[in-house]
């Protein structure tokens, strides 16, 4: 198997941003964004989906947390789409359903190349240590979009904190999933022969 890496770079006026991603690692993760809960959270997705993942970002945080958040998960779907390359032999589909106390979460995912995104829920606290809850629905959203993922996500629960980390964590593991390769299959899992 070829190596499943990606190095990608985002410098606009709002962030700068450094992403590197091995989809076949040990989890092993250094992240920093400037906002520590959702440290956590990339933190939590690179040991769940046990990618190896680097995240660098200096954002515009004096205004507010949505262009590091946003840009961030632009810059880590465009890293998946670069390390999965045609995604010849990965097995493309998978849901999960992610418990954290009160709280669970499910993610299906399709690595269609059709970006598509559907949000069922809402989160019980405002903000969680510096990031804004529903950020973390704009996280899906805009890695959906850039990964070209048909994605659909909910949660419930009592708890934002641990709503957002099912989230994460649901996410991490349907895509670790999703994005293994088939042995029994050569080519591409779709009957038009490209995804």
């Amino acid at each position: 198997m070829t190596d499943r890496t990606a190095a990608v770079t985002r410098t606009t006026a709002e962030t700068d941003i450094e992403v590197t991603l091995d989809v076949d690692g040990d989890g092993d993760s250094t992240i920093d964004t400037g906002i520590g809960f959702f440290d956590h959270m990339l933190d939590s997705f690179s040991t769940h989906g046990l990618f190896d993942l680097t995240v660098q970002c200096d954002g515009d945080l004096d205004i507010d947390d949505h262009h590091t958040v946003e840009d961030v998960a632009i810059t880590l779907g465009e890293a998946f789409t670069e390390a999965l390359g045609d995604k010849r032999g990965i097995r493309r589909f998978a849901d999960r359903k992610v418990p954290l106390d009160e709280a669970v979460a499910s993610v299906v995912v399709d690595i269609s190349g059709r970006p598509y995104f559907e949000f069922d829920g809402k989160f019980s606290q405002a903000s969680v240590g510096g990031m804004t809850s529903h950020m973390a629905k704009h996280f899906c959203r805009s890695l959906s979009m850039n990964a070209g993922l048909t994605l659909h996500c909910g949660v419930e629960g009592e708890n934002a904190h641990h709503e957002i980390e099912a989230l994460f964590k649901g996410l991490a593991r349907a895509l670790d999933d999703a994005t293994r390769i088939d042995e029994r299959r050569s080519d591409v899992a779709s009957t038009k022969g490209e995804l």
